[in-house]
């Protein structure tokens, strides 16, 4: 194995045990920022050392471990006199001495401590933007120009809402919590809308080789059905469950063996997860009891829920999806959502119509480096036989695109649209 092999190996790993060590720490240490840099330091030690050691078998224990005695040496060295790190120091010395192994539990388990940390990273003290960007920060290991391009801000903005929000997790003393129930919702809102992107992040990866991250779906779920329990009475949060329930489904059907994407008009609904379609039903249904039916998540989750009930692709009532996006358009005003709309109309009313939305949206500064906007142009354009055109508008998205096999998928669409562009014509 080379060692480029094992640093792409290593971050591999890394991004499955990055929420477990900052999760653990932050419990430990009682400090956010202090676990999330000391996880950075374990990295920085693996990527030294286990291309001449190799991949130990258990990798979180050892980045674990690596991580605590970082902990203890940044504890023993500024001489913390305060009384909650004599204590945080006693637990760990006597953890160590008493349970080596325990560590060893981090390769199979992500604990309900993970939803702690996200009810810590959005603290109303922080703002809406920092909490968000924060906590995908930390849990999801994005980098600040993937975070950018899910808030379409620019890299700079996105660091400067990290640094503040770390400022501001250190300076105020803020604990590693789950609020009281009275505290709840005013946070429940950002913790929802970290959950949404984690798993948005899982189901459709904004980089790396894979196009999905099955890990992050999971724990979003996880999470989700957890909130609901904790919030029964909240109708975004049963709408949003629905949604990533109802996404979650066709799982197995959105990727070929070689794990190249397929489009959902071509996958195999035989694959679809009735179980889980029918989990995201009830939660649907329940959000719609509570009079959420105008919410954010659950006027999603009722758009993918067209497509769960559609026996063939030809059955998907097009018309209700489209309806629905104009109803969130209207709700979210976000350039995203109005694309989305466009890919509908362009099925429900005709190609040209869905173009006429898309080609609106050209000069939107916030969708100047999204590559879906390219993307969904190039697909209306092929359907309108112009495949010229189809081609440079693939091409561009397939330029912009950060993931590997939506790239590779683009770059075959655009070979495809001028293979098309270049046969005679009758």
């Amino acid at each position: 194995m080379t060692t480029t092999d094992i640093h792409h190996a290593i971050l591999a790993v890394w991004r499955i045990e990055q929420p477990r060590l900052i999760t653990s720490l932050s419990r430990m240490l009682r400090d956010v920022p202090l676990a999330e840099e000391l996880t950075q330091d374990a990295l920085v030690a693996a990527l030294e050392s286990w291309p001449a050691t190799g991949i130990p078998e258990q990798p979180g224990a050892w980045l674990m471990a690596t991580a605590k005695r970082r902990a203890l040496d940044q504890l023993r060295r500024a001489r913390m006199l305060a009384r909650k790190h004599e204590m945080v120091t006693l637990e760990l010395e006597a953890e160590q001495q008493a349970m080596p192994d325990m560590d060893a539990a981090l390769d199979d388990h992500i604990g309900d401590e993970l939803l702690r940390l996200i009810f810590t990273a959005c603290h109303p003290l922080l703002s809406h933007e920092g909490r968000v960007a924060l906590a995908l920060r930390m849990i999801c290991g994005l980098t600040t120009e993937e975070i950018a391009r899910a808030f379409l801000v620019s890299e700079t903005t996105v660091a400067q809402r990290i640094v503040r929000a770390k400022r501001t997790l250190s300076e105020s003393g803020l604990v590693y919590e789950t609020p009281r129930r009275e505290e709840l919702s005013e946070r429940l809102a950002a913790v929802l809308e970290v959950v949404y992107l984690i798993f948005n992040e899982g189901h459709t990866a904004a980089r790396g080789e894979d196009w999905l991250r099955p890990q992050l779906c999971q724990e979003a779920l996880r999470i989700g059905r957890i909130l609901t329990s904790i919030a029964p009475r909240e109708p975004e949060a049963h709408g949003l469950l629905a949604l990533m329930e109802l996404n979650a489904s066709r799982t197995a059907a959105r990727t070929d063996a070689a794990g190249e994407p397929i489009l959902m008009g071509d996958q195999n609904r035989a694959l679809w997860d009735q179980l889980q379609i029918r989990r995201g039903m009830l939660a649907l249904g329940r959000a719609r009891e509570l009079g959420g039916a105008g919410g954010f998540y659950v006027l999603q989750a009722e758009i993918v829920a067209c497509h769960a009930k559609a026996g063939t692709a030809a059955e998907t009532d097009w018309r209700r999806i489209s309806a629905f996006y104009s109803e969130l358009a209207k709700r979210a005003n976000s350039p995203v959502i109005e694309l989305n709309r466009a890919v509908a109309v362009g099925i429900a009313e005709g190609p040209a119509a869905g173009l006429a939305i898309a080609n609106r949206l050209v000069g939107e500064p916030a969708l100047r480096t999204y590559h879906l906007l390219e993307s969904v142009r190039g697909d209306l354009l092929c359907k309108l036989e112009r495949f010229e055109e189809a081609r440079a508008a693939f091409e561009s998205a397939a330029a912009l695109a950060s993931n590997k096999r939506e790239r590779d998928f683009l770059q075959r669409r655009a070979a495809e649209a001028a293979r098309a562009a270049s046969s005679p014509t009758d």
